[in-house]
């Protein structure tokens, strides 16, 4: 166990150009933040530029027999850290990811077994981050995550995320 105040090793970059094996970067995640193994992250993927989590409802039931909100507003947050991290990663950078504000709406009960989907907010969010990050070493990014549950559009949620100064 980890004493409080330690910041935990980062993982090693992949290769340039490359994006990481989401396996050992999912491993990774669960000993750097404790809670992730109990999150019920079944896999997670890319599809395009979208980071997408399969998870299990079973660790995120509420008292109703439905997602606990609490539980899935961390997903989101968390989801959106993720994509932020391994996208700077596959361009080199081994920064810190913070996220500056968060918002959700719940839209229906999550009832089964979901998708967590996250995304740039705006096509032009990751080419305006690469270029802050070059002329001031810092940046932002909004990203917008979805919960699907079958066809079923629960939660929508959107984050900003702002990628700290290198130390």
């Amino acid at each position: 166990m980890r004493d409080v105040g330690i910041p935990h090793p980062r993982l090693p970059l992949p290769a340039p150009g490359k994006r990481d094996d989401l396996q050992a970067f999912l491993a990774w995640l669960s000993d750097a933040i404790p809670m992730v193994e109990h999150l019920g992250i079944r896999e997670m993927r890319w599809e395009g530029e979208c980071l997408v989590w399969e998870l299990s409802l079973v660790p995120n039931l509420n008292d109703k027999g439905t997602g606990f909100g609490g539980g899935l507003t961390a997903q989101t947050t968390l989801l959106g850290w993720c994509w932020t991290t391994l996208w700077l990663r596959q361009r080199g950078h081994a920064r810190d990811v913070v996220v500056a504000e968060a918002s959700q709406r719940f839209l229906a009960p999550v009832t089964g077994d979901y998708r967590l989907t996250c995304a740039p907010e705006s096509e032009h969010g990751p080419e305006t981050l690469a270029e802050r990050l070059a002329s001031r070493g810092r940046g932002r990014i909004a990203l917008t995550q979805q919960l699907w549950c079958g066809d079923t559009l629960c939660l929508e949620a959107r984050g900003d995320y702002a990628v700290l100064p290198a130390s």
